[in-house]
């Protein structure tokens, strides 16, 4: 098969973060085929050239392998499965289309299971163009790019108003904290550095994220994660957004399941590993799942989390998973301090949001 490739080998950054595209896709593609819609719709408006120098798959070609996996569902279901990619540089867009074509040769399978479109167009003109099938479809859509222009609030609202889109975007976020108070970043994406280099370098996507959540309308069901990407000095990272619960539920556990220390970065990010020992001033300090914890019992013995409902909405909305939440639960009721009419405090997506089983939490001692 002919590999048609980027003039440098993708780093460790980049594969990381291709591996959590890749992981996401995994979930979201069957997840969307099962469900039952009659179109799906998967989105990758920066595609590259499909492989790197080392015959790597790229965003693009990871996306036909995870539909691959899916072939017999998409059959038996009978979805359509439109797929967009789109690449401005023209030599990079001929490569990516010899790629693709050679992909669906290897696999004519999947050259019947979907329909595949590959655009050379500027990503404004592209995002227009397609906007309407974002809007009228589940949809799936990655913007991996790397400058600032693409980050302006105008595609981030367009996203907000959709109800049935989950989309990963990458930022190169160091560039937030060297130039985010220039005047031609500020007419793209409207930031108070003051505010963000109030914290340490490191926590930059971090405070992107915080900042670009309080942008979005008031009422908005949009809720943005981060997932920092350490790259040298520099530090990038993945805005991951969506509007439903199981979307949410899904990213944090591919999240999470990449690093079980703190499900936010692909490295240390708040040197959990170095919180074992007491400190000699202020004893043990939390680690995040620690922290979160003592957060979340606190939430529950002041009444202000009384039943799993609450308990799994409460976990979402701090990105942790819903047996970080469970797992206190229990402890809570083993020291005597709650009680609750099961074995199990049911804190998942399945039990919550697809079941609709509540149990509630009765406060024996505080």
């Amino acid at each position: 098969m002919s590999k048609n490739l980027h003039e440098k080998p993708f780093d460790q950054a980049t594969i990381a973060k291709l591996e959590i595209f890749e992981d996401y896709a995994q979930a979201w593609i069957p997840t969307f085929v099962m469900y039952g819609d009659p179109v799906i719709c998967i989105f990758d408006f920066f595609a590259g050239t499909g492989y790197d120098k080392n015959g790597i798959p790229g965003s693009p070609i990871r996306i036909l392998q995870k539909l691959r996996e899916q072939i017999a569902r998409i059959f038996q279901k009978k979805v359509k499965v439109r797929v967009f990619f789109n690449e401005f540089d023209l030599e990079k867009y001929q490569q990516l289309s010899i790629a693709c074509k050679d992909f669906l040769h290897e696999y004519p399978e999947l050259d019947r299971a979907i329909e595949l479109k590959i655009f050379n167009e500027d990503f404004d003109i592209c995002f227009k163009t397609l906007l309407p099938e974002i809007r009228d479809c589940s949809s799936l859509v990655y913007l991996d790019q790397n400058g600032i222009r693409f980050l302006a609030n105008k595609y981030l609202l367009e996203l907000e108003k959709t109800t049935r889109t989950d989309f990963l975007y990458f930022v190169s976020s160091s560039y937030f904290w060297r130039f985010g108070d220039k005047e031609e970043f500020q007419s793209h994406v409207k930031l108070d550095m003051e505010e963000a280099k109030k914290r340490p370098y490191h926590y930059i996507h971090r405070s992107l994220i915080s900042q670009l959540q309080k942008q979005l309308p008031a009422g908005s069901n949009l809720k943005l994660y981060p997932y920092s990407l350490k790259k040298g000095a520099n530090v990038h990272g993945i805005i991951f957004g969506a509007s439903h619960p199981r979307a949410v539920d899904k990213f944090l556990k591919a999240a999470w399941r990449r690093n079980q220390v703190n499900g936010e970065a692909n490295f240390d990010i708040d040197k959990d590993t170095q919180k074992g020992q007491l400190d000699i001033f202020s004893g043990k300090r939390l680690t995040k799942i620690e922290a979160f914890q003592q957060r979340f019992r606190e939430k529950v013995l002041d009444g202000t989390i009384t039943d799993n409902f609450a308990a799994f909405n409460f976990a979402l909305d701090e990105a942790h998973l819903g047996r970080h939440a469970a797992s206190e639960l229990k402890k809570m009721k083993k020291e005597g301090l709650i009680d609750y009419d099961a074995k199990s405090p049911l804190v998942t997506y399945e039990k919550v949001c697809k079941e609709k089983r509540r149990i509630k939490f009765q406060i024996t001692r505080k």
